[in-house]
């Protein structure tokens, strides 16, 4: 065992950032090394980043500086950077910290053993021929019975404030039998809950002997597996709905009533600004759709407040789009341009406007996500335990709608699929007692 070394992961942004981060791990694995919670220990420090927002080089320069000392104790200590300001900054992140011993892209990491040894140059931002999923280790070593599983990467809607298509590359979707393959081994380690990923997932075109498959018959084919009891996805577009995805909610049993669809804005003529190629009319009618085939599937958005040119007038067509929908949760941010983005061109509002109209929105979603958890108030439901609550005897698991559940039941074990009675709601959580 004294020759196992220590490797200290921060990840940033979003769910498929997540994913990375565990297979980066698991690709260090055969090199010796182990995952700690502390940096100060570590033997390699990754730090996995995202570059959607605009702090987010901040922050990682701002990590980075707080390394400096670690470093300096440490001299034998490795910093990397991964992820999408990896992607997007390359050998510019080493010449601006020249502490940085190598710089991956997220179409790269299969080759991160090869950069921490040294063998390949310092900084590896292609998008590779070969297929990174191909080339990782099996996935081995999970905590918990909830997974993420990456099933499409990339985009190909450029969307005028987005970087992702620059970061992430084109879309591109796993084998079908690859996928299957990965979820059955999550299975077999514990998995019950798994959530498929991809920038645009509802894209998802993989093969099947020679077929193409969508993501409804992947999702059906998910679903014969043993063990396996609940599936959702994320993230989708809504010029991607295909009909067939839209019954699945209704006639697929594990297919969970939760729908994570961003809309943006609820603006025609910002949508139009923005690229998105939907309307706030057919995003309305897809949700009367899904409403139709799940009534009770729960309905999340992300947004952007202060885009270039956005109006009082188009604020409020956002707003109007809110009240309709009712969203049980919601991202919501102030527009900041991305270098390289065509929106990024554009003059932007003034900051006190976007400020004060990110407050009025956030304000309306959080009372429409009260509402929501509100409405869960005697309602039956099933949890899945992830860990042990603070409280004595409490269990902590998400519902059906990835509502935060705490159950007081003094019998339950992480990775039991309990019905419950839902008997308050507090900020962001609901409160529940096992139904015998």
């Amino acid at each position: 065992m004294s020759d196992l070394k220590k490797l200290f992961i921060k990840t940033y942004g979003c769910q498929m950032n997540v994913y990375d981060s565990e297979r980066m791990a698991e690709a260090m694995a055969p090199e010796g090394y182990v995952t700690t919670e502390d940096a100060g220990e570590a033997d390699l420090v990754l730090l996995n980043t995202c570059h959607i927002r605009e702090k987010a080089g901040d922050k990682l320069y701002s990590d980075l500086g707080r390394l400096r000392a670690l470093k300096d104790a440490k001299p034998d200590m490795k910093i990397g950077v991964a992820g999408c300001i990896a992607q997007a900054e390359g050998a510019e992140i080493i010449r601006r910290v020249p502490m940085v011993d190598l710089v991956v892209g997220p179409q790269a990491y299969h080759r991160l053993p090869a950069l921490v040894r040294g063998t390949d140059s310092p900084v590896d931002t292609d998008f590779p021929v070969e297929s990174k999923f191909d080339l990782l280790p099996a996935r081995k070593g999970l905590r918990g019975p909830t997974a993420f599983l990456t099933v499409q990467e990339g985009c190909d809607k450029f969307c005028a404030f987005c970087v992702v298509p620059y970061t992430r590359g084109a879309e591109v979707s796993r084998p079908v039998e690859r996928v299957l393959s990965e979820a059955r081994g999550l299975v077999e380690r514990g998995v019950k809950d798994l959530t498929l990923l991809g920038q645009n997932v509802n894209a998802y075109h993989g093969t099947q002997n020679g077929a193409d498959v969508g993501l409804a018959q992947l999702i059906d084919a998910l679903a014969k597996i043993d063990g396996l009891e609940r599936l959702r996805y994320t993230t989708s577009h809504p010029n991607d709905m295909a009909d067939d995805l839209i019954e699945a909610h209704g006639t697929q049993p594990k297919l969970m009533p939760y729908l994570h669809l961003p809309v943006q804005s609820g603006s025609d003529r910002i949508l139009k600004a923005m690229n998105r190629k939907h309307t706030a009319e057919s995003y309305l009618r897809l949700i009367e759709r899904f409403r139709a085939a799940r009534p009770d599937i729960l309905l999340t958005s992300d947004f952007i407040v202060g885009f270039p040119g956005e109006t009082d007038a188009d604020f409020e067509a956002t707003l109007a789009l809110i009240r309709q929908v009712g969203f049980g949760m919601a991202y919501s941010f102030k527009y900041s341009a991305r270098p390289g983005t065509p929106a990024a061109e554009k003059p932007e509002l003034p900051a006190d406007v976007a400020d004060a109209r990110l407050q009025i929105l956030q304000a309306l979603v959080t009372q429409q996500q009260r509402a929501a958890q509100d409405a869960m108030v005697g309602q039956v439901c099933h949890v899945l335990y992830e860990k042990v609550g603070r409280m004595p005897g409490q269990m902590v698991g998400k519902s059906d709608h990835l509502m935060a559940v705490h159950v007081t039941d003094a019998t339950g074990k992480v990775g039991d699929l309990v019905r419950v009675l839902i008997t308050g709601a507090s900020t962001n959580s609901l409160a529940a007692v096992p139904v015998v």
